[in-house]
């Protein structure tokens, strides 16, 4: 109890005294509910954050995208077929040429010469295949003929042989009948000498009888030389049916070889004229090829050749990229290849342009860009380190877009192909 008598408070604090502090344990109810709150969002936030994840890693899994990649052409490095002095250049680099535009001209006036040149040797050897030409048909008319007379005399003289053996045989038998004649005068005259002598017969009969025997004896020998002439003529005409056989024989086999000797020389007439032909059908392609044409669609990309430049073949003069057909080359590593397949469709950013292009996966390449550069890798060789490589995917770009006229071979793209739908 208090020595002032005042009553004592029911908390032991002095009337007037400050209150006492709050302890912790009993703070205000309104920061707990604000940390609540802040829980709350954080969880929400997280749920989102991780839903965004999700939903951006299973979009991710749709797509193969790549930034080493870019447009790629055909560039043509046009150089001369001919050789000569350069006229006149129509092109400057940068510019756009067409297919048959001309490019570059040389000099033809030498050209033209040898075009000239070429039509007179046609012309020569025309001349002479129609002075040939006529040969074959003459060279067969003529052995044909003289295989027919050849013929003609063989037949004549196997005809006369066979006369001339007639009278030998003819000939032989009057011999033996002349000759048994004089027999048969000589012994009448035997025995008319005999009956002279005897004076049986009268001079006459003797004279007759003598007579008789000498007519026949020269008969015999007449008939002897006859028939000797006769055989001699026998002789002769077997020798001429002989020597009318071998020239008949001559005139048969070598007549094939005359005619066939004749179209050798024609076919060679031909040969002559075809070469002709040929030689200036290449000389008019040489006057042609005065004008170096474009041969595709494109920008001249170089151009290393002016007027009074002498220049010959192998000699690049215009370099040429083509703008008509144009892909993309995106080298993708090996381990993002596993679902591409060709035809899947590509969506194409143009780095230069700012330009989105759609297209499709037109092929994957046949090996790494490593196995084709200038040294490639001998894994075999030293301490081997495995390194993921890529592979060139060739992109065919959908034709008739918007801004496709403005690709150039070599710009960087960013394409995006999606592997699943």
């Amino acid at each position: 109890m208090s020595s002032s008598g005042e009553a004592p408070a029911v908390d032991g604090r002095r009337p007037g005294a400050a209150p006492p502090a709050i302890a912790p344990a009993e703070a205000p109810a309104a920061p707990a509910a604000s940390n609540g709150k802040k829980r709350s969002i954080g969880v929400v936030v997280l749920l989102v954050l991780g839903g965004a994840g999700t939903l951006y890693y299973l979009h991710g899994r749709g797509f193969e995208e790549t930034d080493d990649a870019q447009i790629d052409g055909n560039i043509t490095s046009l150089g001369p077929r001919v050789t000569g002095t350069v006229t006149a250049t129509h092109v400057v680099e940068n510019q756009t040429v067409a297919v048959g535009d001309v490019l570059v001209e040389i000099d033809p006036a030498d050209l033209a010469v040898a075009v000239v040149q070429a039509k007179a040797a046609v012309a020569q050897a025309e001349a002479q295949l129609q002075a040939e030409d006529p040969s074959v048909s003459i060279t067969q008319t003529s052995n044909t003929a003289a295989v027919a007379g050849a013929s003609s005399e063989l037949a004549s003289a196997s005809a006369g042989l066979s006369g001339s053996h007639s009278d030998v045989d003819q000939l032989t038998a009057r011999l033996a009948q002349a000759e048994g004649n004089a027999r048969l005068a000589q012994i009448e005259r035997k025995r008319g000498e005999d009956l002279w002598s005897a004076q049986a017969i009268p001079r006459a009969d003797l004279d007759r009888r003598i007579t008789v025997a000498e007519t026949a004896a020269a008969e015999v020998q007449a008939t002897r030389q006859a028939l000797a002439s006769a055989r001699q003529k026998v002789a002769q005409l077997q020798a001429q049916l002989g020597a009318t056989k071998s020239h008949l024989t001559e005139v048969r086999k070598n007549a094939p070889r005359e005619v066939e000797t004749r179209r050798a020389s024609v076919l060679y007439r031909q040969a002559n004229l075809d070469l002709a032909k040929a030689q200036l059908e290449q000389a008019e392609l040489n006057l042609g090829y005065a004008k170096v044409r474009a041969p595709i669609v494109g920008v001249v990309a170089k151009k290393a050749v002016s007027v009074g430049d002498h220049v010959a073949p192998g000699q690049q003069l215009i370099a040429i990229a083509g703008t008509d057909v144009l892909w993309v080359t995106a080298n993708f590593r090996e381990t993002q290849l596993e679902q591409m397949r060709p035809d899947q469709p590509v969506d194409i950013h143009v780095d230069a342009l700012a330009l989105d292009l759609s297209g499709k996966v037109e092929s994957l390449g046949g090996t790494t860009g490593s196995r084709l550069s200038v040294l490639p890798p001998e894994n075999a060789s030293g301490n081997y380190v495995k390194v993921v490589q890529r592979i060139p995917v060739r992109i065919r770009i959908d034709p008739g877009q918007a801004g496709i006229d403005r690709l150039r071979p070599g710009m960087s793209v960013e394409p995006k192909v999606r592997i699943r739908p």
